[in-house]
């Protein structure tokens, strides 16, 4: 695990500075600016699923801001955009709130430094998988975690590889990252703390809010989107102790997923995107 402080010394040729950026622009919108998002070839771009994840945040915002969370982390941070602009969201001006990041690969965590300068906010930014190393110092304190996990379906074997690959190699049905997420997020997460998480219809996200469900949490379909390729959701999962079950009976799962499916929107576009060939 490698620590490394927010700092403009790290930065890349090819960032903008803030003075050469329409600064009232992203304040205004919220987000973090594309062309403000640094990047490398290495390094998964912000793309349909990044937006999807982001564009939750916003329908959410009302909520996380009566939340007022203290510690927010990503994990798997990439070009730092979603990180970023989960702090615009919340608000730079706002204070008190500690914002952490990690990704286990070295060029994502540069890059994610330098979206994060460009933006004007900081967070503190960790080279690690997943979350190791930070399982005492985090454990119950995290109060908003984001998660745009590897989750498409692929050889075993691609799973963690170097580079850009571990950024989307998901396994078998896309779950391997996704089944060693869920239980560091309950173990980090605060009594108040909610989860967001990107999953894809192949990763069979009823089982994962299930599975969440007998550990306590309740869930909510924020966002679903889909294209030719792939169905997105974005589900936020919060703690409540009336949806701790010992066994889930065939009734129990029916009205489960009936629920579930029931707050999906009926009209969900995808919004335009940079150009990423590997949307």
């Amino acid at each position: 695990m490698l620590l490394v402080s927010n700092s403009s010394a790290i930065l890349g040729s090819g960032l903008r500075s803030p003075e050469e950026a329409d600064m009232t622009s992203y304040k205004e919108n919220r987000t973090a600016q594309i062309r403000l998002v640094s990047s490398h070839n290495e390094v998964y771009e912000p793309c349909d699923d990044s937006f999807a994840l982001v564009d939750a945040l916003l329908a959410d915002r009302s909520n996380l801001l009566e939340h007022s969370p203290t510690m927010c982390m990503e994990i798997g941070c990439g070009s730092g955009y979603v990180i970023t602009s989960l702090a615009l969201i919340l608000g730079p001006e706002r204070g008190g709130v500690n914002y952490i990041a990690t990704d286990i690969n070295p060029n994502a965590v540069k890059v994610t430094h330098e979206t994060l300068d460009a933006h004007g906010v900081d967070a503190e930014l960790i080279l690690t998988d997943i979350a190791s190393g930070l399982e005492n110092r985090l454990a119950g304190l995290v109060d908003v975690m984001v998660v745009n996990p590897p989750y498409v379906p692929t050889p075993e074997d691609e799973v963690g590889a170097e580079g850009i690959i571990s950024s989307w190699a998901g396994g078998e049905n896309g779950r391997r990252v996704i089944d060693r997420v869920l239980p560091v997020a309950d173990h980090l997460l605060s009594e108040k703390g909610w989860l967001y998480m990107v999953t894809l219809t192949a990763n069979n996200p009823s089982e994962i809010c299930l599975q969440m469900k007998k550990k306590g949490y309740a869930s909510k379909i924020i966002i679903q989107r889909s294209t030719e390729e792939e169905s997105l959701h974005i589900i936020k999962f919060w703690r409540d102790s009336d949806t701790t079950v010992d066994e889930v009976t065939d009734q129990s799962l029916i009205g489960f997923l009936g629920s579930l499916l029931s707050q999906i929107p009926l009209f969900s576009l995808w919004r335009g995107s940079t150009s990423n060939d590997n949307c």
